[in-house]
């Protein structure tokens, strides 16, 4: 199981990727994250939680690649286990290639699942030695950047270790919180 910290960004886009790259630094992807939460029909939302809410999301992804150029539609289940405090214990998830968004969507209204809400964002991923940072451009949303532990490499397997690593880096973050969850954020606003 993986695991990740995601933090707010204290600058702009552009100039988190001239620090990047000053520090040697080189954009290895680069692309649009099209999500769409579904959630079964019969839950009681006015007596869950946010995070209760998400976690029985599905998510209809639409991912449009620059670098490297292609494209990719699956669905997507999360799980997530998350403290009491917010921190993300341990992740994984579950994913199912489709050919498009439309059967995508079909095959879970089908089953039971309505729509929930939309988040759209532009992503960026540097990579060096390993470290992948990846910054994302939230639509109408928040400037993050997360970096996902690598299991096979000692130096960036746990969450302690990347944010060491963040730290190291020396670049304008909100250290406030590691773990912010895109996802709540948005949920919160539309309702």
């Amino acid at each position: 199981m993986s695991n990740e910290i995601t933090v707010r960004l204290k600058c702009s886009i552009k100039e988190l990727c001239n620090l990047l790259e000053n520090k040697g630094f080189k954009i290895v992807e680069e692309f649009t994250l099209d999500d769409t939460y579904f959630i079964p029909k019969e839950l009681k939302l006015n007596e869950m939680s946010y995070r209760e809410r998400l976690s029985k999301a599905v998510l209809l992804r639409d991912i449009e690649e620059t670098i490297p150029k292609r494209r990719t539609i699956k669905l997507t289940f999360k799980n997530k286990q998350i403290a009491d405090n917010g921190d993300i214990l341990k992740q994984n998830k579950v994913d199912c290639r489709i050919s498009d968004t439309q059967s995508g969507k079909a095959f879970l209204e089908a089953i039971g699942y309505q729509k929930l809400m939309k988040i759209k964002e532009n992503d960026i991923v540097y990579e060096k030695a390993g470290l992948k940072i990846a910054i994302k451009d939230i639509f109408n949303g928040d400037k993050l950047i997360e970096i996902e532990t690598v299991e096979e490499d000692e130096n960036l397997n746990t969450v302690d270790k990347l944010k060491q690593k963040v730290n190291e880096l020396n670049i304008p973050i909100d250290i406030t919180d590691y773990f912010v969850k895109k996802a709540e954020i948005e949920l919160e606003k539309i309702l």
